[in-house]
């Protein structure tokens, strides 16, 4: 990836990009403590579903402390089981909801019992997230005013969460509009961009297999094509950097990585990853 001198790193508008991927998101723990011990701070912050989640507390603290904070947020994840139930065992609430298998309210309570913010203009730097916008096909950055059904609506992945209805429009998860926004930063002046990503795009897709691959590829490939593209068109002189994960695999189908103590180990990796990689910065 391009780099910069030091000396233009001071005066750069810094951008972390925090993309989705539900439960691999915990590698972006690891990745932001990384990057405020090496006293990386952002100037701007966007997020897309599960990187909605934990860009609003970057933004809120970032800092050592702040990646603290957002461990312990991922240990009530955990024990609250967001995320994280397998919906093939979840045929009654299949019936019960018709189109979900599982409510917003226990992220809601987390956001509202961690979350040291109730609106973007209170986080100590400027954040937004996007989720996709169903009555308009469209995706919508929010910026301003309640933060937690703006992080809520981008992380409604579907078939999992209901939809989110914000100002007469049902909402679903930014992922399907804007996976890992680097285009968004871009647009707001960003020449130095930090992609926080959960580590899918460090391995190649496979054609399928199997009649079930089918779909998990196709969405993979729809996943991946904008972040590409966004990609080959970054501008010369801005500085990019793909942060690593460290992990030694990332399913497209990631539900049971919520077990035992994977979500540690994938946080544990993507820190000790990630700093090695900003150590090896010039």
């Amino acid at each position: 990836m391009p780099t910069a001198p030091r000396s233009s790193r001071r005066r750069a508008r810094t951008a972390f990009v925090l993309g989705g991927g539900g439960i691999l998101g915990a590698s972006q723990v690891g990745m932001l403590r990384a990057l405020a011990e090496h006293e990386v701070r952002p100037d701007l912050v966007l997020g897309t579903s599960i990187g909605a989640i934990n860009g609003a507390f970057a933004a809120a603290a970032p800092g050592v402390d702040g990646a603290d904070r957002l461990a312990e947020v991922w240990r009530a994840v955990r024990a609250e089981g967001i995320f994280l139930e397998n919906p093939v065992r979840q045929a009654a609430r299949i019936a019960k909801y018709r189109t979900h298998v599982l409510s917003h309210a226990p992220l809601r309570r987390i956001i509202a019992d961690y979350l040291p913010a109730t609106t973007f203009e209170e986080l100590a730097v400027p954040f937004q997230c996007v989720a996709a916008c169903v009555e308009d096909a469209a995706g919508r950055w929010f910026d301003s005013g309640p933060l937690s059904s703006a992080i809520i609506a981008s992380c409604a992945v579907p078939g999992l969460f209901p939809p989110v209805l914000l100002d007469g429009r049902h909402y679903l998860d930014g992922g399907l509009v804007h996976s890992i926004p680097v285009g968004r930063a871009l647009e707001l002046g960003a020449t130095r961009i930090f992609v926080l990503q959960v580590g899918r795009i460090e391995r190649p897709l496979k054609p399928p297999r199997r009649p079930w691959e089918v779909g998990t590829v196709a969405f993979e490939i729809a996943r991946r094509h904008r972040f590409v593209h966004e990609m080959e068109s970054v501008p010369a002189g801005v500085e990019t950097h793909v942060l690593p994960t460290g992990a030694p695999e990332s399913p497209t189908i990631s539900l049971g990585y919520g077990r035992g103590s994977r979500l540690g180990d994938r946080m544990d990796q993507a820190y000790a990853a990630t700093a090695a990689y900003l150590a090896a910065l010039p």
